[in-house]
């Protein structure tokens, strides 16, 4: 009975011992690195591929134009409000016009004074002339005094001198003229440009002063075209260059993608084009360094506001329309562009080594070795970390 027990003990022992065998087999498996933990198919399929440059961008209008006043006066009456459409030429505000007609008379009255007096001056002078001719006339026939002779043509040539100095204050009280006339136009203040009213910086009522700068009453925008200006890092700034295409979405926005090209890059970044003195090796190590880009987009339903931020991927490099396997099922690689992969035939998986070409982290391109809607195995890998090829 005894004995019994003890085989009985031993067996459940030996039971006990396999499965702990077998179990750490398992794992031990389990645990080598690219051992599947989880296995699916997925369609070898076509489609695009970008590798892309991230920059930050703001937008701004393509035009934008302060438009201030140019003479001093009160701000009697705006025309338009913040968001109103203008055309070029149309009327924008008024500055209240009196002391501008008041200067335009005064300039007015100073011409006429001007021409009065050359005409003054004119009938002196024919008034002289004559008495020069009989001076001379009598000096040939030998009746004359000298010192009148000499009086005579001393005042000739002065009159002649006045009369040209009354020309030249003609012309002075002339352009005075043309002054007047354009600072009272100036009260009357119009759109230099097709656009939109972005704000209003100025109230009516408001007393404006035109010193050295002129004030600004409005700031007008053309925003059917706006600007994405792009700040480029330095680490990618050698594969960036204008004429490349890219999209862009805005963080208000994230579901929408928009394209364009890029335009002018800037050869300089701020802060050499700022600085008078070079920096010092410290500062040069804690800043980065940016390079500007400007690219234009249309804007016709004026969804895009000026100061939104963008976030825009430059594509220096893309394949189309080609075959293309997420990145997950590549498996063992064999130089830099060959890797195998498992592809499903019936109820089994088989290994298959193909040549790869363009990889943007998602997906990567498919050159040899498999055909539209071969099904490949994705792994998800125990040790963790991507492929990339």
């Amino acid at each position: 009975m005894m004995a019994a027990s003890l085989r009985n003990k031993g067996f459940i022992l030996l039971a006990v011992a396999l499965t702990v065998a077998v179990a750490a087999s398992i794992g031990w498996r389990l645990l080598q690195p690219g051992h599947a933990t989880a296995l699916s198919g997925v369609a070898v399929t076509r489609g695009d591929i970008e590798k892309t440059v991230l920059a930050t961008g703001i937008l701004k209008p393509s035009v934008q134009v302060s438009v201030g006043a140019q003479v001093n006066g009160q701000l009697r009456k705006l025309y338009v409000k913040q968001g109103d459409r203008v055309t070029r030429g149309q009327l924008l505000a008024e500055i209240d016009p009196t002391l501008q007609q008041t200067e335009l008379r005064n300039t007015e009255a100073a011409l006429q004074s001007a021409v009065s007096q050359k005409e003054a001056s004119q009938a002196l002078l024919v008034q002289y002339q004559q008495e020069l001719t009989r001076q001379q006339r009598m000096d040939r026939e030998g009746s004359g005094v000298k010192s009148e002779l000499e009086q005579a043509r001393a005042k000739y040539r002065s009159q002649i001198a006045q009369v040209k100095v009354n020309e030249a204050q003609i012309v002075q009280a002339q352009m005075n003229l043309e002054t007047a006339k354009a600072n009272l136009g100036f009260t009357r203040i119009v759109a230099p440009v097709d656009g939109e009213v972005l704000g209003i910086v100025t109230k009516e009522g408001q007393t404006i002063v035109s010193s050295q700068t002129a004030p600004t009453i409005l700031v007008l925008a053309n925003v059917d075209t706006m600007a994405v200006h792009t700040r480029i890092s330095e680490t990618d700034i050698l594969k960036v260059h204008s004429g490349q295409p890219l999209w862009f979405y805005v963080v208000a926005d994230p579901k929408t993608r928009y394209e364009s090209i890029m335009g002018v890059i800037q050869g300089a970044p701020d802060e050499a084009l700022q600085e008078s003195g070079v920096p010092s090796t410290s500062q040069q190590q804690s800043s980065a360094i940016y390079y500007n880009g400007v690219f234009s987009i249309a804007n016709p339903q004026h969804l895009l506001r000026t100061s939104m931020t963008a976030q825009v991927f430059i594509i220096v490099e893309q394949a189309k329309n080609v075959l293309r396997v997420p990145v997950a099922a590549l498996g063992e690689a064999k130089g830099e562009d060959r890797y195998q992969v498992q592809v499903i035939n019936g109820d089994k998986a088989e290994e298959r080594w193909i040549r790869t070409g363009l990889n943007d982290r998602q997906f990567i391109e498919v050159k040899e070795g498999l055909k539209e809607n071969d099904l490949v195995v994705v792994t998800q890998y125990a040790t963790g970390g991507s492929r990339n090829g």
